[in-house]
């Protein structure tokens, strides 16, 4: 079974009656090391200084000590690279990457008015659950938003100020209402900051339970 280990060993050769000293030059050199681990240290048995005898005897240590090494790996350890295993052991969810993809095309191309996300607990990802057309309005985002289901949301907002200009700012909008699942809510909450921080973009942000938390007048005045 391959553990993920990369075992190394370099055995003493037996020099001739005229080369000088048997093994005097030569040490057993045992290395292991684990994919993204430090390596232990170095396995260095005595120095052989005569006969063969003494190289069966370190051929013997250093099996042992191989056995002993690699009886210390976990199961299931060839896992470690996988980029989805690294994200979930971070943050418990992967975003999947239409999310960042449309999320530019409402930042650089104002090609939707808003988008919602949504969490797919079967496959544990954020994913894209609807775009808004470029000419939607702010009643056609909160009607869009599920009564007893939690959402991610940005919003792109414009507005004008007292000085009369036109300007626009990126809401994200944290929905979870109060009739959702416990367990849902406390998956979306968990995993908001690691969501937000792919959307690189983000002005603002809402967390509402009710539509009454994020109404165009709590929208305008976070915006101003």
């Amino acid at each position: 079974m391959d553990h993920g280990w990369v075992v190394v060993a370099r055995m003493p050769d037996a020099r001739g009656a005229h080369g000088g000293d048997a093994l005097g030059q030569t040490r057993p050199l045992l290395r292991t090391w684990r994919h993204g681990r430090s390596p232990p240290p170095i396995f260095r048995p005595p120095p052989c200084h005569t006969g063969l005898g003494n190289l069966a005897s370190a051929r013997a240590i250093a099996t042992a000590t191989t056995h002993r090494l690699l009886a210390t790996v976990e199961p299931g350890c060839g896992n470690e690279t996988n980029p989805s295993t690294m994200a979930n052991s971070a943050s418990g969810m992967v975003v999947n990457d239409e999310c960042k993809l449309k999320f530019q095309d409402l930042k650089s191309k104002r090609s939707f008015r808003f988008i919602t996300f949504k969490i797919d607990e079967h496959t544990q990802q954020v994913v894209v659950d609807r775009l808004g057309k470029p000419g939607d309005t702010y009643d056609d985002f909160t009607a869009s938003m599920p009564d007893s289901e939690c959402r991610y949301a940005v919003f792109d907002f414009d507005f004008t100020t007292d000085e009369n200009c036109q300007k626009s700012k990126i809401f994200f909008i944290s929905w979870s209402p109060d009739t959702s699942r416990v367990r849902s809510k406390m998956l979306y909450a968990s995993s908001k900051d690691r969501f937000k921080r792919e959307l690189d973009g983000i002005q603002l942000e809402l967390q509402a339970t009710d539509p009454s938390e994020m109404s165009m007048d709590i929208v305008k005045a976070r915006a101003l």
